[in-house]
């Protein structure tokens, strides 16, 4: 992706033909040049080659000519008048009550089902035209993998949306597999319930259940030995179970999501395993329950030309399985099926993929065409477990940016004598008089070091030190080497709502802000969030950039919020944020397009956790604490005394009405109430 390049009067990126470049942006020719000057010849169509929208959005979000985020809830096959303005949910979402508002509270998920829907369209679509279009003998028949949100309203629209293609759902443990099922007496009773994870004996027993309340379970092997655990239960339960085995393939990717795939991968039989077990299962007389292959070569799959190689490897071990006499008919693929989080399709760090849906689904089907063919095995059905493609873009986190610090700028002090400190300092003097910015650079860190030692040895004052830093902070700006990157202190935990973010993993999501597209940022800005941890900051961004084009804060009149959106977040973030310092889940919205006046309906509106709701999750009790507080503030009145007792009371009572709201609002910051302009 191309570099973002500094401007005079702002952040463009360079190198593509496709994207503003200096020539698309006024430059001031005088000192009274403004910056209103700037922002009139600045649209949202800049701004959305700015931000990538066009590129990591298509086709669900653009920027629409009001300055804000538009939502396409349909995709492709969206009409002008159903785009739905993302910055006019929020403020119905956020709005007091009295103001027609629901009276939410930030940070705050949006989450779009129209989208959703498109989303398992596409995937079912791009299998079927495969599939059509190479004469394929089966069908496609997916699963939705609820550990990547297993929201019940995600997955109970899932099982909806994908009734009609029968669309399944995939489970990792045993509360999965009671969701799942409950899910499913809705759903269609052709749709797979494929159960993986480790296994006891409680959790076959479950899915052995599912059989017998005639779900479509099948249960797959991860380790040899759990094949005793099925053979022993089935018996006992008179159920005649449905059996996948996960195979370990050689293949594998070099990537992060690669590293639990291969032969060292935690998952898998390999083929001696594989052997094993067609073997047991032939002497117990069960060899026809085997009927499923799955395999999995990592998360965020980046070419089609590795899926191939994986695909065709794992019908090579179907078609031996056909050949074992295995009545084999399903080849899962797994997950794997990744999303363009930065909009490059370059496939590169993780964040990007070179392939679009169809081309994933043409190139898993014809690699198992073309192996079946030759092996002269009967096409099975085709299944994936394409969760981060399902969810990721139904779900945006939208947050508050409350306040920005400016890198700090220093002032030498004319009252304090500085100018033996610079004695021996021509060296600096001189470099900055011919340019030279590296030579500046290291004499001013020389500087800085010796004025440190020499404070902490009590040889300079503060006063001093402070003037030399000024100084240091001229030769800076005159020199060109200041940072001028803000912080910007963001309403939001990034180990709650973006675990990804911070962790191993190292995702990076498209950050816009959701309103005043028709502005050019006249700042960069890093984000700091609300913990209490070094580590709450994004200083890493889509396209390998360390800062992000911003508004500022200070310039936006009538005293509105800032607000910005963390996209492409449904998958996984939610089912795996904690409670640092407490901070609890976001509040939520569900929002459907509609044909009135605004565009959309919210069709199901929560508050965020508050703090009695975090503190019980750490096996605190709040209504005790609560009266814990109350009867300290009756002993600390009492033993103040004073005969004022009507005071006291008032007081008592202030005090206990503080609790209360303590108790009952959400942790993050209770910013002024007001609507956005």
């Amino acid at each position: 992706m191309p570099a973002i390049a500094c401007v005079d009067t702002g952040y463009v990126f360079s190198g593509d033909s496709s994207l503003p470049t200096a020539a698309d942006v006024f430059i001031p020719t005088s000192p009274t040049s403004t910056f209103s000057d700037i922002s009139s010849r600045w649209n949202p169509s800049l701004s959305a080659s700015l931000y990538r929208i066009d590129c990591w959005g298509a086709p669900y979000f653009t920027a629409n000519s009001s300055g804000n985020i538009s939502v396409r809830p349909h995709g492709s096959d969206t009409l002008p008048h159903q785009d739905i303005d993302l910055l006019e949910v929020v403020k119905n979402a956020t709005d007091p009550k009295p103001s027609g508002g629901l009276g939410l509270q930030f940070p705050l998920i949006v989450r779009f089902p129209d989208v959703l829907k498109n989303r398992l369209e596409c995937l079912q679509s791009a299998f079927d035209s495969a599939v059509k279009s190479q004469g394929y003998g089966s069908h496609y028949q997916g699963v939705y993998p609820v550990k990547c949100n297993q929201d019940r309203f995600i997955v109970e629209d899932i099982v909806n949306f994908g009734s009609s293609f029968r669309f399944g759902l995939e489970a990792g443990s045993k509360p999965e597999i009671l969701l799942a099922m409950s899910c499913l007496c809705k759903g269609n009773p052709d749709a797979f319930l494929v159960c993986n994870g480790f296994k006891d004996s409680e959790y076959v027993s479950l899915a052995l259940l599912g059989r017998k309340l005639a779900f479509n379970t099948v249960i797959v092997l991860e380790q040899e030995h759990e094949l005793d655990l099925v053979i022993d239960l089935s018996q006992k339960m008179n159920v005649r179970p449905v059996i996948g085995l996960r195979a370990k393939l050689r293949t594998k990717q070099t990537n992060h999501y690669g590293s639990n795939s291969g032969e060292n991968g935690k998952f898998g039989l390999t083929s001696s395993q594989i052997v094993r077990v067609v073997t047991k299962l032939r002497e117990s007389g069960m060899l026809d329950c085997l009927q499923l292959l799955h395999f999995h070569i990592g998360s965020m799959i980046p070419s089609t030309s590795l899926l191939s190689d994986g695909v065709s490897e794992a019908a090579l071990i179907y078609c031996e399985l056909v050949r074992l006499g295995a009545h084999m008919r399903v080849i899962d693929v797994g997950g794997g099926l990744g999303i363009d989080y930065d909009g490059s399709k370059s496939g590169q760090a993780d964040q990007s993929v070179t392939y679009t849906l169809e081309e994933y689904a043409e190139a898993v089907v014809s690699s198992i065409r073309y192996v079946c063919d030759r092996r002269s095995v009967k096409h099975p059905v085709i299944c994936s477990e394409s969760g981060r493609a399902t969810v990721s873009h139904h779900s945006v986190l939208i947050f508050e940016a409350a306040s920005s610090v400016k890198p700090t700028a220093h002032q030498p002090s004319a009252a304090v004598d500085i100018q033996f400190l610079l004695e021996g300092e021509e060296d600096l003097y001189a470099a900055v008089m011919r340019g030279d910015q590296e030579k500046s650079l290291l004499y001013v860190e020389q500087l800085k070091q010796r004025c440190v030692e020499g404070f902490k040895d009590g040889v300079l004052s503060i006063e001093q030190l402070g003037s030399i830093d000024g100084l240091c902070e001229w030769v800076l700006k005159a020199i060109g080497g200041s940072d001028a990157v803000q912080t910007y202190n963001i309403n939001l935990s990034i180990f709650t709502s973006t675990p990804d973010h911070w962790g191993t993993v190292g995702q990076l999501f498209p950050i816009v802000p959701i309103h005043r597209l028709d502005e050019k940022p006249g700042a960069r800005g890093i984000l700091s969030d609300l913990t209490c941890d070094s580590d709450g900051k994004i200083v890493k961004f889509i396209g390998g950039e360390s800062s992000l084009p911003l508004h500022e804060i200070d310039s936006y009149g009538g005293g509105g919020r800032y607000l910005l959106g963390i996209f492409l977040g449904g998958a996984y973030e939610e089912s795996m944020g904690g409670v640092h310092n407490l901070f609890g889940g976001p509040s939520v919205v569900r929002v459907s397009q509609s044909d009135g006046p605004h565009s959309f309906v919210v069709t199901r509106a929560v508050p965020g956790q508050s703090s009695s709701d975090v503190l019980r999750a750490v096996q605190h009790e709040p209504e005790l604490m609560i009266q814990t507080l109350k009867h300290r503030a009756e002993e600390v009145m009492h033993t103040k005394g004073g005969g004022q007792e009507d005071e006291d009371e008032n007081e008592y009572k202030n005090v206990a009405a503080c609790l209360d709201r303590s108790f009952h609002n959400m942790p993050y910051l209770a910013t002024e109430e007001g609507i956005i302009e």
